[in-house]
């Protein structure tokens, strides 16, 4: 969301001086990477802190910029006397570099940045202003410079295509331009609603598919970055990678089996399917049938039951639950989950078959 919200302030023109957080010790609200976007008509996007250094920076970042970029260190330690300029008591030193908006070097930051939201990866090398040098700008995409400072000879752009992202480098910051996570909601009913709004505050990419077309509009997801009504080819249309999240939530018995013997041998980063236990497990033992793998490894490969055990009841309760279990799988976060083991599936297949969540059609 972010991200979206910098992209469109700077295509609207006037932009003034983009800030980054480049350097973060002890306690720091936000990662480096962090940025935010002044306009010149007192606008801006983002943010580089919790809050406590924004009307700072604001404040003071066109007379920061009158001679080119620079890196500012911030306190915002307890009773600091380091010479820095700015205490608050948030607990942590970050640098921020200030740098005019009016240059090459930002122009192409904003487009690997707004090139990465499209889903066109780039590793970005900044050479920090200091010691009598200007900022300097590398841009690499699959290896192959597409932009670089004047004065940046052929050794230079060698050393920046071997830097890695993350890694801490002197006088340069690197980072990985990276589209944002994907999430596929395979089911269009009021529930996944909230599901759809909060992963759109997170600023993922979101896709609403259902086979049922008058539930699957682009009226009724209008936080959605694409609303899909299936075809006969199902999600095999969807082009569902490993990196992926999906949610499986259709509450159709037939199209959740459908989706997840499908899904199943793509293996998505996360894959939750909504249902109870007794549900989820028939739906796994039956999709495993399908595709010939077994129940163990169907098993290792979904979150059900879906979500955290936060409590709570009604759609905005299971969508919160659902976006956290989800968010934390892709960070690399993820602690206790509740999910099925293949003894689970075994007991509650014992306990009776598919005939109850079957659609119940007329002879007649």
């Amino acid at each position: 969301m972010e991200r979206r919200q910098i992209v469109r302030l700077w295509r609207r023109g006037g932009a003034s001086v983009l800030v980054t957080l480049v350097r973060a010790e002890g306690s720091s609200y936000r990662r480096p990477g962090a940025r935010l976007l002044l306009g010149a008509d007192g606008a801006y996007a983002g943010t580089i802190s919790g809050g406590c250094l924004e009307a700072e920076v604001i404040r003071k970042a066109g007379w920061i910029v009158r001679e080119g970029a620079v890196v500012e260190r911030y306190s915002t330690m307890f009773d600091d006397t380091a010479e820095v300029p700015f205490g608050l008591g948030c607990g942590g030193v970050v640098d921020l570099l200030l740098e005019p908006a009016d240059t090459p070097e930002c122009r192409a930051l904003m487009n690997a940045t707004e090139e990465a939201l499209a889903g066109r990866d780039s590793v970005v090398v900044t050479y920090l202003p200091g010691d009598g040098k200007g900022l300097r700008r590398v841009v690499l995409r699959d290896g192959v410079v597409v932009f670089a400072s004047e004065g940046l000879g052929e050794k230079k752009l060698a050393c920046a295509a071997g830097l890695r992202a993350g890694e801490k480098y002197e006088g340069r910051f690197v980072e990985e331009m990276r589209g944002p996570q994907r999430l596929f909601v395979l089911g269009a009913g009021d529930d996944a609603k909230p599901v759809v709004s909060m992963a759109a505050l997170l600023g993922w990419d979101v896709t609403v598919a259902d086979g049922r077309g008058h539930l699957a509009r682009v009226e009724r997801f209008p936080d959605a970055d694409r609303v899909v009504a299936l075809g006969d080819s199902g999600v095999s249309e969807l082009g569902i990678r490993g990196a992926d999240a999906v949610v499986v939530m259709t509450h159709s018995y037939e199209q959740d089996r459908a989706m997840l013997a499908a899904l199943l041998p793509v293996g998505p980063r996360y894959l939750g399917v909504l249902g109870a236990r007794h549900r989820s497990a028939l739906l796994v033992s039956e999709a495993a049938a399908m595709i010939g793998r077994t129940i163990e490894e169907c098993c290792e490969r979904i979150y059900a039951p879906v979500g955290l055990d936060l409590g709570g009841d009604g759609p905005e309760a299971i969508a919160l639950a659902m976006m956290a279990e989800a968010q934390a799988v892709c960070m690399g976060k993820l602690g206790a989950s509740r999910r099925l083991t293949a003894e689970d599936v075994a007991r509650q297949v014992s306990e009776g078959g598919v005939a109850r969540y079957l659609q119940t059609q007329c002879a007649l």
